[in-house]
């Protein structure tokens, strides 16, 4: 049965389908750091995508995908978490913030623009898919376009002909037929040599290009200009401007560049032309309704529970009543088609610090069923964070140094120490979480970043004495004003 479901999987089906749920955990832990229930619990919901994806088709639309909602303070990687889960998979995501809605009557964003943003995040997914699997394809033809620009071809010239009442009246300025035969000869010779001269010379710029000789000299080619995103009127209709007088023309225009940026517009250019774009639509709206995933984050800002009544929740539940039938399953209108949610997952999240989930609308509790409570950042986390992951914030300042020409060293003492001060501020101050650390770091390395011109040495190393001069005053303030009443 496997086998027989494998060809019609899309790629991203297929990378699902290669990993289980313990590798994808595997695969966030390289980025996010703790939160193990959390990332189990998106692991088995994607997992499950690939398992009904094996089942028989009456069985596969009973199926609903089970929708999790985050509670955690801010900075405690509810956003990072699904961002990377979208990423790792190649699969359609939106990031979208509930307070950013309205209930329809009101102005602001209707909260059917989220599965409009998916259907767009969707296409430009499949289309890129699409245009990379034609590069092979478009490289031959961008090597011809290329050499055409370096030695263009000779076009033929037309012999004139004698007109009929020419010859009548014995026009002597035209020459004999004979003459004519003669001399059309003649030209079609020197244009075949023309022809073999400038076969020979485009090998010799061919294998050139090839060997990577010409990257740096200039050409002249013809670029497609950007068309301006279609007009759309109104939430229901999407009436594009695009639709209504058909599919223009794409205008060109000349520019002149070196060889390897040329090389890379054209190959989008070419590639482009060889997909077929009302295939790409369907796919796109397929991949949206059975890999989208939309983040839906701040989410408990528009609890309406008895402890949030104020004068600015005016459609705080209505909100919500407008995001229950998409969450629940129904068709949403867009440009390219209508499009299905039934099968798209949300990951709700919010602080949940004055509201509780209890305070949503019944309704949208219960399409939420799966519920994980991210924890709050150690100092021992902070730690991991600043040195464990592929990105971590450590390499990036260090990298960003060593641009300048000056390697920076950080101690062990030290991280430890940035670590204990950003625990501190977050328990002394607000806790923002795995944001702190931005902070601390760009205040530490303030005045190395500002005076790099005037250092002389190429090494620098930042030890924990360092880290405390900076920020002794900082903490040292924070505990006077924990005791002023």
């Amino acid at each position: 049965m496997e086998n027989l479901l494998a060809k019609d999987q899309t790629p991203q089906e297929k990378k699902i389908n290669a990993m289980t749920p313990k590798e994808i955990v595997e695969q966030l832990d390289k980025y996010i750091i703790g939160q193990d229930e959390a990332k189990k619990s998106v692991a088995i919901a994607l997992r499950n995508r690939y398992r009904r994806s094996l089942l028989s088709e009456e069985m596969r639309e009973e199926i609903t995908p089970k929708n999790i909602l985050m509670m955690g303070p801010t900075g405690c990687g509810k956003t990072e978490i699904a961002r990377r889960l979208a990423k790792l998979m190649d699969a359609p995501f939106v990031k979208v913030e509930a307070t950013k809605f309205t209930e329809v009557g009101y102005v602001g964003r209707d909260c059917e623009t989220m599965v409009r943003d998916l259907v767009e995040a969707s296409m430009r997914v499949t289309k890129q898919a699409k245009i990379e699997a034609k590069y092979s394809q478009a490289d031959k033809m961008v090597e011809d376009l290329i050499v055409e620009a370096i030695i263009p071809g000779s076009k033929p010239k037309k012999s004139p002909n004698a007109s009929i009442m020419d010859s009548l009246f014995g026009n002597t300025k035209y020459q004999s037929q004979k003459a004519q035969y003669e001399a059309e000869q003649a030209e079609k010779a020197k244009e075949e040599d023309s022809k073999n001269d400038t076969e020979m010379a485009r090998e010799q710029v061919r294998k050139q290009l090839r060997d990577g000789l010409l990257e740096e000299q200039f050409i002249e080619i013809d670029v497609e200009e950007r068309q301006k995103q279609n007009l759309d009127v109104g939430q229901e209709g999407m009436i594009a401007i695009g639709n209504i007088f058909g599919d223009m023309p794409k205008k060109t225009r000349k520019k002149t560049m070196k060889i390897k940026d040329a090389r890379k517009i054209l190959r989008e250019q070419e590639a482009q032309k060889l997909i077929d774009m009302d295939q790409v639509e369907d796919e796109a709206i397929n991949n949206a309704e059975q890999n989208g995933i939309i983040f839906i984050d701040e989410i408990d800002k528009i609890a309406s529970g008895s402890s949030m009544r104020s004068g600015a929740d005016v459609s705080r539940e209505g909100v919500q009543r407008d995001i229950l039938p998409i969450v629940e399953g129904s068709v949403v209108n867009t440009k390219y088609g209508p499009v299905k949610t039934d099968h798209i997952l949300f990951i709700g999240a919010g602080a949940f610090h004055v509201a509780k989930p209890s305070d949503l609308i019944p309704e949208l509790q219960g399409r939420f069923p799966i519920r994980v409570e991210l924890q709050s950042l150690s100092k021992e986390d902070f730690v991991a964070i600043l040195t464990t992951p592929k990105n971590a914030l450590i390499k990036q300042h260090k990298a960003l140094l060593e641009t300048e020409g000056i390697e920076v060293e950080f101690t062990d003492d030290a991280i430890d120490e940035i670590a204990e001060i950003s625990y501190m501020m977050n328990e002394q101050s607000e806790n923002i979480g795995a944001r702190r650390l931005h902070t601390v770091l760009e205040k530490l390395l303030e005045d190395l970043s500002y005076n790099i011109a005037e250092f002389d040495e190429e090494k620098f190393t930042i030890d924990k004495q360092y880290v405390m001069d900076r920020f002794g005053d900082t903490i040292h303030a924070e505990d006077l004003d924990r005791f002023i009443l």
